[in-house]
């Protein structure tokens, strides 16, 4: 898939990891529509971009919020090749606790979230690339989600986020099946600790302490190196159904 004169959707490109995916493809020549709380700095980062770039606001819980959204991108732009979500967010607590069992309502919360979410995008959002022409190649577009490391290594506490990362993992490569007939690819990106929201503020002295156990770098990572996983999943058409560990070789600790 071409960046160039693309189309991409980035969910939650007013920020981190998302805002950076968005700027680099903007970069290399794709119109971008960022879809972004309405409360959050969605506009003001689309109009610091390139000239095509737009904002749309979505909240990932809100189904008919991420077809309006997907439905004023391609009234503006003309299609959907590239879909790129990060929403999603975590919780601590354990299965079993000194307050009894964990909460049933708060773990349904994490799941609809992270991985009922993250579905709903990736249906709508291939409903949106069919309706387009396949390149030469015969590929109409390209959907990432983000997973987690945790979906591999959960620490104590993580239980609901590690099942939702795990469901996003496993629902990749049916989809990539699902939908490979259509010329749409699937994948999502399993990220250790980055550098975005709360753990920006995270002290030097404890980012050392939470990335001891990588091999190399043994550091944080940043959101243009997200973005730059991004950019190889769009512009290599062998990469399809799989999740992808952005992690310097780190296995998660207990705790």
């Amino acid at each position: 898939m071409e960046i160039k004169d693309s189309v991409a959707v980035v969910v939650g490109g007013a920020s981190g990891m998302a805002r950076a995916s968005a700027e680099l493809l903007a970069s290399l020549g794709a119109k971008v529509a960022i879809l972004d709380l309405e409360n959050s700095k969605g506009a003001e980062v689309a109009a610091s971009m390139a000239a095509d770039t737009a904002f749309f606001p979505m909240n990932i819980l809100d189904s008919d919020s991420i077809g309006a959204a997907l439905s004023r991108t391609v009234e503006k732009f003309g299609a959907i090749h590239i879909g790129v979500n990060t929403a999603g967010g975590g919780m601590a607590q354990r299965t079993l606790g000194r307050q009894g069992p964990h909460d049933l309502d708060a773990f349904k919360q994490i799941i609809d979230l992270n991985l009922t979410g993250s579905f709903d995008f990736l249906r709508q959002c291939a409903d949106k690339m069919v309706l387009h022409e396949p390149n030469e190649e015969g590929e109409r577009g390209v959907i990432i989600n983000t997973a987690s490391i945790a979906a591999y290594e959960g620490q104590i506490g993580q239980v609901a986020y590690a099942s939702a990362k795990a469901g996003i993992t496993g629902m990749t490569f049916v989809a990539a099946r699902d939908l490979g007939s259509m010329g749409i690819r699937c994948l999502a990106i399993a990220p250790s600790l980055f550098q975005t929201g709360i753990t920006e503020l995270v002290p030097d002295e404890m980012a050392v302490e939470l990335t001891k156990d990588a091999a190399f770098p043994r550091r944080m990572g940043k959101p243009e190196e997200y973005a730059k996983l991004v950019k190889a999943m769009v512009e290599n058409p062998m990469l399809n159904g799989s999740t992808i560990r952005l992690d310097a070789g780190q296995r998660f600790a207990p705790k």
